[in-house]
Formats: structure tokens, sequence, C-alpha cells
């Protein structure tokens, strides 16, 4: 069986979730994996492309 409907974050418990979100907000420089990669792959198709 799950937990039916109950999770637990530790980062999200000790606030380290809502800094990194307010940092990249501030900043402009995303803190996921993810982020960084569509950041960086933006930024090279930008340099080809860009009129």
């Amino acid at each position: 069986m799950g937990k039916f409907g109950f999770s637990f974050s530790l980062n999200r418990f000790l606030g380290i979730t809502q800094a990194k979100q307010r940092f990249a907000r501030t900043t402009g420089i995303p803190t996921t994996k993810g982020g960084i990669e569509r950041k960086i792959g933006r930024s090279i198709l930008n340099l080809f492309f860009k009129k």
C-alpha cells in the first residue's frame, strides 16, 4: 500500500527548496540540472543562429 496521501521532504522542511527557488528567481540562474542544460543549450543556439 502507499502512504495514503502523506509525503515528507526534509529539504522542504528545512527551507532548502524555497531558498533555491528564491536564488534562481533573483539571479536568473537555474538550480536544477535540466534548467542548467536548457539555459546552456539556448545560449549555444543563440550564439550560432542569432541575427
